[in-house]
């Protein structure tokens, strides 16, 4: 296994040892635990600035970063009280609120479409969705991936039950692509771009036409009504490295791409595709996340229909 396989296979990290040292009780000070995928570049390239630590200072508050595979595992950190915070995509936040996770909603990144796709390998006989019928297709199960492939079939006329889901997180997902065992991977970055670099692998459709792939800034229920002030600290710092970053990506990809272990080329083209800027959540976009809990239930993918308005904070409805 190559540097950059080991290093996406990190990715994978249980989600035991995060939830371990989140539960481990803060020495001296209040902290603050913000749950992230190594994938979120965005709060990646914060982790290692230290832009945030520097802004809670003055407040007496500390960062404790907790590192998890994917959105689902994320959730579930929070929904323990391993984390506070968490940075995930559309779906995640609905398959925890199913599950009766208290959590709200405080804040959202722009769309960003492109930076989802349905992938196959670069000799494949698969060249539309369509050709998926029958077909094994990776995805991680609960990731905002499972909305794009829903709405991917459903536009070429097939349903969810004319494929084959294998639920998989990323690095074993990776691997059953590369070795055949999956015919088509549905995938975000940075893992998308490095799928497409180091492979050849074909983009047989991305997010664009079919869903906005929003990011999605979550907080412990509790802690969002009685810390409001840091949760303003971690927006405006968000949004002034988000401003940062858009305005110098090739600049940022060389300072991102030895933490995630990934070529710049690969970095850079993962940024490019991505939107960044937290804002709270518009009416509108808290009803295209309507939209996907209403089409999970439809699918029986979730037990009971959700209503999205009762994760937003109170002033917000």
């Amino acid at each position: 296994m190559n540097t950059t396989r080991r290093t996406l296979a990190r990715l994978g990290l249980a989600t035991t040892l995060a939830l371990a040292l989140g539960t481990a009780a803060a020495q001296g000070g209040e902290v603050l635990r913000i749950g992230f995928q190594k994938s979120a570049s965005l709060l990646t390239l914060q982790k290692a600035q230290g832009t945030l630590e520097k802004k809670l200072a003055p407040l007496g508050v500390a960062v404790k970063w907790m590192e998890f595979p994917a959105g689902p595992q994320l959730l579930e950190g929070l929904n323990v009280g391993a984390i506070d915070v968490g940075y995930v995509g559309e779906a995640p936040p609905i398959f925890a609120q199913a599950a009766g996770a208290s959590f709200v909603y405080v804040g959202n990144d722009p769309a960003a479409p492109q930076a989802e796709a349905i992938v196959v390998p670069k000799d494949s006989a698969i060249k539309t969705v369509a050709d998926l019928r029958g077909k094994k297709v990776a995805l991680n199960k609960g990731s905002n991936v499972h909305y794009l492939l829903v709405r991917a079939l459903e536009k070429a006329g097939l349903q969810y039950t004319d494929i084959q889901p294998v639920f998989l997180p990323p690095a074993d997902a990776r691997a059953a692509f590369e070795k055949g065992a999956v015919d088509a991977w549905v995938i975000w970055d940075p893992f998308l771009a490095a799928v497409e670099k180091q492979t050849g692998a074909r983009i047989v459709a991305d997010g664009r036409g079919l869903v906005n792939n929003y990011a999605y800034y979550l907080a412990e229920r509790n802690y969002a009504q009685k810390k409001p002030q840091v949760i303003r600290v971690l927006f405006e710092d968000s949004v002034e490295q988000g401003r940062w970053l858009k305005a110098n990506t090739a600049q940022a990809a060389q300072l991102i791409a030895p933490i995630q272990g990934l070529d710049v080329e690969i970095v850079e083209r993962a940024l490019q595709r991505n939107q960044f800027g937290v804002q709270p959540l518009t009416p509108a976009v808290a009803a295209e996340q309507q939209k996907i809990a209403d089409v999970f239930h439809a699918l029986k993918l979730i037990p009971k229909p959700l209503r999205i308005s009762d994760a937003l904070p109170a002033a917000a409805n």
